[in-house]
């Protein structure tokens, strides 16, 4: 069955500011951009940290206390005490160095499972240690893209022909903007549940219409047979 990698979807054209970067070159970046978070890069283009939004926001509001702005978390760094420095002027002094990442031959619900548990919006993609692309929210969206004949293919030979080894005419599949409809008839409950759970997992599936018949329920003939003693 098909499987898109961060490689497939991440965006290559990575905008990026040095650790020395001014404050005012960073609002830059993000202006010009119109980008929500820039990686700071070394020379060999190897992670330092991420400067987001809010690592500027904390420094325009630094007229607060500390204390005060000891709520705010950068939502793409592990959980724990701010490093933001209030007052901080360059890149290296804003940017927040513990910072989550993905590998471009992660899959993509890999990626997408680290951003929704550790509550992020942007992954920045590093490969040997060096930053090769980046991955937002927006680039996961991709595997919808995918034509309704290519689903309903990978459902026939994939799912329904290899996985489950039932014969072409037994089920009907047809496919339309991503949400896939099953009818026909398959010998067990648990196999009608197995197919629809299968199906569910095809890249560009938004939703299973479920509309298969069984000949037997297992669970009513289990719950016929008499304990033996």
């Amino acid at each position: 069955m098909r499987r898109s990698t961060v490689a497939d979807v991440m965006t290559t054209d990575v905008r990026w500011v040095p650790p020395d970067a001014t404050f005012a070159e960073v609002a830059d970046v993000f202006a010009r951009a119109a980008v929500r978070a820039v990686p700071v890069l070394d020379t060999d283009r190897s992670l330092l940290g991420v400067v987001s939004e809010a690592d500027l926001l904390v420094t325009l509001e630094r007229a607060g206390t500390e204390a005060r702005r000891q709520w705010w978390r950068p939502r793409h760094v592990h959980r724990g005490p701010s490093t933001v420095k209030a007052g901080a002027a360059t890149a290296a002094a804003l940017m927040t160095a513990r910072v989550r990442t993905a590998a471009p031959g992660d899959s993509v619900a890999a990626a997408a499972r680290t951003m929704r548990e550790h509550g992020v919006s942007w992954l920045p993609v590093v490969e040997d240690g060096r930053v090769v692309g980046v991955l937002g929210r927006s680039d996961l969206l991709a595997v919808f893209h995918r034509d309704d004949s290519a689903i309903r293919a990978e459902v026939v030979d994939e799912v329904l022909g290899r996985a489950l080894l039932v014969e072409p005419v037994r089920i009907t599949v047809s496919v339309a903007d991503g949400v896939v409809t099953l009818t026909g008839e398959l010998d067990t409950r648990a196999e009608t549940e197995l197919a629809t759970r299968l199906v569910e997992r095809v890249e560009g599936v938004v939703s299973v219409v479920d509309l298969l018949r069984y000949r037997v329920d297992e669970r009513l003939a289990d719950a016929t047979v008499l304990p033996r003693f």
